[in-house]
């Protein structure tokens, strides 16, 4: 049953492998890169400065998203990578030689999960918890399966890896969400708010809607960007 599952992952990866546009190859590229979503990181710490009064419920929700990209990436980089030691599709014995990549780009031996996936996911799920605006949750969780996409294309996961990152990522994000949610109700009272103009967890709309915005130019930037990326 295990040897079934991991030779139709093996094949369904090679599905969504690559493609023969180096246009493409360069969209995929910049939006796998980390640097590209500082933007939106600024901006979601914008939302939190914007709309919580004090220096310590803004530190804490900072030390809570810091605590999502430790529990779901560093724990599956320096723990979980190591003891499972799945291949890479890159680097896998059995279809490595099939896999589509870009600029010899292979990443490292073990890929079993997704870091991008459990990442960008429990970030995802902790601000949708938090400020509890559909928009901000389709935006992103859009964002984060953009993400995963990349690392399908790229060939240096296997679907397997990324449904057990997004598994993980939103255990985590939900988790430290609970936990955030325990320790502010012992200073103050949050209530739903019933306003156009507020979330139900009384954020402002408008700045939600900064924070997607930034999001939307984050990826027109890398689709205009990737022009220049062909004649690199």
């Amino acid at each position: 049953m295990m040897e079934t599952l991991i030779e139709f992952d093996r094949w369904l990866l090679l599905q969504v492998n690559g493609s023969p546009s180096l246009y493409l190859d360069g969209v995929v590229k910049i939006l796998t890169t980390a640097a590209t979503w500082i933007p939106l990181y600024i901006a979601l710490f914008f939302l939190v400065m914007k709309n919580n009064s004090t220096t310590r419920s803004i530190v804490f929700i900072v030390g809570c998203a810091a605590l999502c990209y430790l529990l779901a990436g560093a724990v599956d980089d320096g723990l979980v990578k190591p003891l499972v030691a799945r291949w890479r599709p890159t680097h896998d014995p059995v279809i490595g030689w099939q896999v589509d990549v870009v600029n010899g780009y292979r990443g490292g031996k073990y890929g079993f999960f997704s870091a991008h996936a459990s990442n960008t996911f429990s970030i995802a799920v902790f601000f949708s918890l938090l400020v509890r605006s559909r928009l901000l949750t389709v935006a992103l969780v859009g964002w984060s399966l953009v993400n995963c996409w990349t690392r399908l294309y790229l060939g240096v996961h296997f679907p397997g890896d990324i449904l057990c990152g997004l598994l993980w990522g939103g255990f985590v994000g939900t988790m430290v969400f609970l936990f955030h949610r325990r320790v502010e109700s012992r200073h103050n009272h949050t209530g739903r708010y019933i306003s156009s103009q507020y979330t139900l967890a009384g954020y402002q709309r408008v700045d939600v809607d900064v924070v997607v915005t930034v999001l939307m130019l984050t990826l027109i930037y890398a689709f205009m960007r990737a022009c220049f990326y062909i004649n690199v």
